[in-house]
């Protein structure tokens, strides 16, 4: 069976990692790898951790993109590599541009979509924008479901898509046991990380939504601004997303403060690295929700609904949004109350236990 994964954004390239590695070790199976280029450089560090070299490289970024222009490239590119390729499935991940433009494509030409992934949904079309479009779009034209708990498969259900559906568990977690094995077997260099002082308690903050652009974004760095002087025993380290619309108020905010750290955008290991020092997690990032409790970290989420409702009901994550006092009244109940570390930091993470890659490949195979 030959398989084509498209993929253009670091979390894509995490998440489809482990499975192209899993079915690539099949005779049955013949994987070919390609990559949009959506956020090319971040994309390429992941794909190379995991020594994976792509088949396609369709190139597509250009700087200040559009929606628009990013669907059109590669849907124009994709119609020569599936004519050359002629597969019989084509696997996207998750809710990118990357990933609906790819669905698109192979519904075109009429081949079989697998969605990894699947049935994730916050019920707002506008947040995430355009991720919830993207993901029920994709559902509307996929042939396989993979879902990573009963949840998204129940979401499927409303939707009446019935058929094909499996609940396998997160990728995600995969990738991140798997990185985590790599690390341990080679020495790490750390680079701009043997810089943090690991005798504070570590936050990482992450934070790149479009609908947290302009005020919102505004009003995550006050509420740092307000904890970093209030907890002198906290540091809080921020790799800044590469979106001027980000770049632009983080460090016109956070730059100056002693107890911010403000570094570019993590490789893959790095990253992994940092989020197992840390002692909590804000984020609106969708993979991270489900990254840190595998690690017992407590994740705060900076967005105001989420489609990975999971982690807050089981307790590994809480919904803050992007106020500030909601931000701030959160992480002091973090740091100053014990008892409501540990029940986060001990909640069962939802998300799966390392194996969804066996278990889709057994669809396969």
């Amino acid at each position: 069976m030959k398989h084509v994964f498209i993929l253009g954004t670091r979390p894509e390239a995490i998440k489809l990692a482990p499975l192209i590695l899993e079915l690539s070790k099949s005779r049955k199976n013949k994987v070919i790898v390609c990559s949009t280029g959506q956020h090319k450089s971040m994309l390429s560090q992941v794909l190379e951790f995991f020594n994976i070299i792509p088949d396609y490289d369709l190139n597509v970024m250009t700087e200040n993109q559009s929606l628009f222009s990013i669907t059109t490239s590669i849907i124009n590119q994709l119609e020569r590599v599936l004519e050359d390729e002629s597969p019989d499935n084509v696997v996207v991940q998750g809710d990118t541009t990357s990933a609906f433009a790819g669905a698109l494509s192979a519904f075109y030409k009429g081949i079989k979509i697998s969605h990894i992934e699947a049935g994730l949904r916050s019920n707002n079309l506008n947040s995430p924008f355009p991720e919830e479009g993207n993901r029920k779009l994709i559902a509307q034209l996929a042939s396989y479901h993979f879902c990573p708990t009963e949840l998204s498969a129940r979401n499927l259900e409303l939707e009446n898509i019935k058929d094909n559906v499996f609940v396998v568990g997160n990728t995600v977690i995969d990738a991140l046991l798997l990185g985590l094995d790599i690390l341990s077997k080679n020495e790490h260099k750390r680079k701009v990380l043997n810089e943090i002082d690991l005798s504070k308690r570590i936050v990482l903050v992450t934070g790149h939504r479009r609908e947290s652009f302009g005020e919102p974004f505004q009003n995550i760095c006050d509420a740092i601004i307000e904890l970093s002087r209030k907890h002198k025993d906290l540091l809080f380290v921020y790799p800044v997303h590469l979106n001027p619309n980000v770049r632009s108020t983080v460090f016109h905010n956070l730059s100056k403060l002693e107890s911010v750290k403000l570094i570019e955008p993590l490789e893959y290991p790095d990253l992994l690295w940092l989020m197992k020092q840390s002692y909590l997690v804000l984020t609106d990032s969708g993979g991270i929700q489900e990254e840190a409790p595998a690690l017992g970290k407590p994740v705060l989420v900076m967005r105001k609904v989420t489609e990975r409702t999971e982690g807050i009901e089981a307790g590994t994550a809480k919904l803050v949004g992007t106020n500030k006092n909601a931000i701030i009244k959160a992480v002091d109940d973090l740091v100053e109350n014990r008892e409501s570390y540990n029940k986060m930091a001990k909640a069962v993470n939802p998300y799966g236990d390392g194996t969804a890659s066996k278990k889709i490949s057994e669809v396969f195979n």
